[in-house]
């Protein structure tokens, strides 16, 4: 039996469901409705989890990170982990923001790069990029032009908020998973959250309970 009109040659039992997927995706947000989420971690690596092994590190990760795994754990097939890792010929400003943290600028294999144990067997897709902001070609290729995106990770008040903004300016809908984000310090991602808020209802903050017990 078909679904498509009689005559017209269409059947939707020929395709494929990712490709349904895809459609209803963009129907829902056409009509301004969020289509499925994507879980975003947000660099989850050594250089911003490990207070001890870099300036950079996040006093606030160890206490978000099983969090973290929860959340990974119910999206399965629609879980991003995203990289920074320095260019290796920085232009612009990028430049002497070097000159003040040359120990950043190291190669990808660098074990500061390097994913936490804790997430490292996750099976997820891995966009890597050489800024803090994450909402770019490599990003939106996997998750859509206008998709919903569910926000986790380090540092709230740096790669986090650099993503979750010009991703709303583009029309994605994203949510904030607010402990499951750790700030460069507990005041900073306070700050961070309350920046974040000024642009509801296009970013909105959830807790992880909410998202994993919506009921």
């Amino acid at each position: 039996m078909t679904a498509g009109t009689e005559g017209s040659g269409e059947d939707l039992a020929t395709e494929s469901t990712e490709d349904l997927t895809e459609e209803l995706e963009e129907d829902l947000a056409a009509m301004g409705v969020a289509p499925e989420p994507w879980l975003v971690v947000i660099d989850p690596q050594t250089l911003f989890a490990d207070s001890a092994a870099s300036p950079w590190g996040s006093p606030m990760f160890a206490d978000v990170v099983a969090t973290i795994r929860r959340l990974v754990d119910a999206h399965p097939g629609r879980v991003v982990i995203t990289r920074f890792v320095a260019d290796e010929e920085p232009t612009g400003s990028w430049v002497p923001y070097y000159r003040e943290w040359p120990f950043a600028q190291v190669p990808d294999a660098d074990p500061l790069y390097a994913v936490v144990p804790e997430l490292a067997d996750v099976d997820a897709l891995v966009v890597t990029e050489p800024t803090f902001g994450k909402w770019r070609d490599m990003l939106q290729a996997v998750v859509g032009e206008t998709p919903h995106l569910r926000l986790a990770g380090v540092a709230t008040d740096c790669c986090v908020i650099a993503t979750a903004l010009p991703a709303a300016d583009d029309g994605a809908f994203v949510e904030v998973v607010t402990d499951a984000c750790a700030g460069s310090t507990p005041e900073n991602h306070a700050l961070a959250l309350q920046q974040m808020a000024l642009f509801a209802p296009q970013v909105t903050q959830v807790t992880a309970a909410q998202v994993l017990d919506p009921s």
